[in-house]
């Protein structure tokens, strides 16, 4: 198994790992054991359930960081959120935000994933980030869900909720355990594989009451997908790189889909 770097984690998370601050991540938690809604019972043998509400969000919409101010300006108007990603420039624009691990910009440079970068992303703009996605190794299957729980067990405490890459090799039987209201899914993997498996790690998410996000959506059909699984947000690179696509996208998000998962958990495989 690929261990997680011993970098040392940020001065600032020590508030939160010795109880001194709550962050986001330890409320959900609190707030979802008080009323029972952790996830857990979904692992009980005699499959009794928890009853979790269906208080469905609208879908938020995440668009690549740009330093265009045209961009920028159509996007705050539109009420979304920007993606920075650890390989990229640190800098939110004043917008809210997630953070990405940057494993995907490393993959596409045929380079090696940058762990100090990592870290000085996380010290730098973690601890207000919406999410953290977890570091992993592009089409790596197995391996890339074993490297990242290491990385959840490093900064197991942060104030931030962390999300796990899921991608094609992995099944919901492999993930399912490790989820709850603040550890949840970030869809990668191939396009058609994405696709394909949504509405399954959309009815894993709903049983695990933990967030859902499908990176890559660049298109209203796309948009629909993630609506159908029943998923908390999307994000791609369209809206940061052309203004004009902003609009179709941004309706497309304000169409839910009434029929989105709902269905109670069941096993499913989705590695192929």
């Amino acid at each position: 198994m690929r261990k997680a770097s011993t970098l040392p984690i940020p001065v600032w998370a020590t508030r939160y790992r010795n109880d001194t601050s709550s962050g986001r991540a330890q409320s959900l938690l609190a707030y979802a054991d008080y009323y029972c809604l952790d996830g857990f019972a979904d692992d009980a043998d005699d499959l009794s359930l928890e009853r979790l509400p269906m208080n469905r969000q609208p879908l938020r919409a995440y668009a690549s960081r740009t330093g265009t101010r045209r961009n920028l300006d159509a996007m705050r108007r539109a009420d979304w959120r920007l993606i920075v990603s650890a390989a990229g420039c640190l800098r939110n624009e004043g917008m809210p935000y997630a953070l990405d691990n940057g494993a995907w910009s490393a993959f596409q440079q045929n380079r090696s994933f940058d762990e100090h970068a990592f870290m000085v992303a996380v010290d730098k703009m973690g601890e207000k980030a919406d999410w953290i996605v977890l570091p992993d190794i592009v089409a790596g299957g197995l391996k890339s869900l074993d490297y990242s729980l290491a990385w959840l067990d490093r900064l197991r405490g942060l104030p931030t909720p962390f999300l796990i890459a899921v991608q094609n090799g992995m099944s919901a039987e492999d993930v399912r355990p490790f989820l709850n209201p603040a550890v949840g899914i970030f869809v990668g993997g191939t396009t058609d594989w994405k696709e394909q498996t949504s509405i399954h790690w959309g009815a894993v998410a709903r049983r695990r009451n933990c967030y859902l996000h499908v990176g890559r959506v660049n298109s209203a059909r796309r948009i629909a997908i993630c609506a159908a699984a029943g998923a908390n947000s999307f994000d791609g690179t369209s809206a940061s790189r052309f203004s004009k696509t902003l609009e179709p996208l941004d309706k497309a998000t304000r169409q839910p889909d009434f029929f989105a998962s709902t269905q109670e958990w069941q096993p499913l495989n989705v590695a192929s």
